[in-house]
């Protein structure tokens, strides 16, 4: 019996031993955890750091790049731009030589055309009209300068103000529009255009500058000093002034003075005029057109007659459609 109450306490002994060690063992792994707990955390926040330090960096370089994205984009776009603007130059230059060759080629028809016309007149012209012509005297009271009839009741100037006007003729314009109101003792309304249309006197613009002396030494006061843009084409003037101021009952001249018709079909504009100035009850237009043109580029360039001579024909051509007369000065001289 003594046996196996000794062999019963050495086992309990034992076991308590195993208990008291994993107790401690456990206490042991508790107190190394704490131990080394914040070295851990340390070390979390320096990598947690160097990640934002290295998202930064490759923020930064995405910045970089957009950057260079932007500007190449940009650059692309400008470079599409000048290229459109460049494409519009070239259709706009293609559009003007289309034009000056169709111009031209109007301008051959035409005067084919006026050849035509006047042989067939010298054909037809017999002995009775020869005679008639020769005894026919224009009434010097209806007709006073270069054969320009002066019956109208209302007057319009249309004057180039183009640089070569402005250099080259600009006195003798003065001495022409000067003449031409002498001849006019009195009339019902004056107007003054350029060429391009524009008033001299925009407070009278759509209406007529009553006929004054006042009036008259204003308008030859205010020529002196005029400077308007002009495209050396009077088209645009003879339509404002047609399209503004024509009227079936009045008796309307326009006078145009110019060295030139730059660009443009003369075709075109002789069927616009045709157009707009229609023929009144008695077969006439009511709207004279007469012509003066001065021989600027023939006594400057010595002797080139391309500019000046499209003037002439196309004013040839209206004023005799239109029942007025054209008058080409032999010099910039008075």
């Amino acid at each position: 019996m003594r046996t196996r109450r000794r062999d019963v306490e050495t086992g309990s002994l034992s076991f308590l031993d195993v208990i008291c060690c994993g107790f401690g063992a456990i206490i042991l792994l508790l107190v190394l955890t704490k131990i080394f707990e914040p070295i851990r955390l340390e070390e979390s926040q320096i990598e947690l750091q160097g990640l934002i330090v290295r998202y930064q960096q490759e923020l930064n370089e995405i910045i970089g790049e957009t950057e260079v994205v932007q500007r190449e984009r940009s650059s692309t776009i400008e470079r599409v731009d000048e290229d459109e603007t460049q494409i519009a130059s070239l259709e706009s230059e293609l559009t003007r030589i289309r034009a000056q060759f169709l111009a031209t080629e109007d301008d051959a028809d035409i005067s084919a055309e006026l050849a035509g016309r006047l042989a067939e007149a010298k054909q037809r012209l017999t002995e009775e009209m020869q005679r008639l012509l020769a005894d026919y005297r224009p009434d010097p009271t209806e007709y006073k300068v270069g054969g320009i009839p002066v019956d109208s009741e209302y007057i319009i100037f249309i004057i180039d103000t183009s640089g070569s006007m402005q250099r080259y003729a600009w006195n003798r314009v003065q001495q022409q529009i000067r003449e031409t109101l002498e001849v006019y003792p009195q009339v019902k309304g004056i107007q003054v255009f350029n060429d391009m249309g524009e008033y001299m006197f925009k407070s009278y613009r759509n209406e007529w500058i009553p006929d004054t002396q006042g009036r008259r030494d204003a308008i030859i006061d205010a020529l002196r000093n005029w400077q308007a843009f002009s495209n050396s084409s009077p088209r645009e003037g003879i339509l404002e002034a047609i399209d503004t101021f024509y009227d079936p009952t009045k008796k309307i001249s326009l006078y145009v003075y110019s060295d030139d018709f730059a660009s443009g079909s003369i075709n075109a504009v002789v069927r616009e005029v045709d157009r707009r100035n229609a023929l009144g009850a008695d077969g006439q237009r009511r709207v004279r057109i007469h012509a003066v043109a001065f021989p600027v580029y023939y006594e400057v360039t010595n002797g080139e007659l391309l500019s000046s001579a499209r003037f002439a024909v196309l004013m040839r051509v209206l004023c005799q459609r239109n029942g007025g007369t054209f008058v080409a000065l032999p010099s910039l001289r008075g």
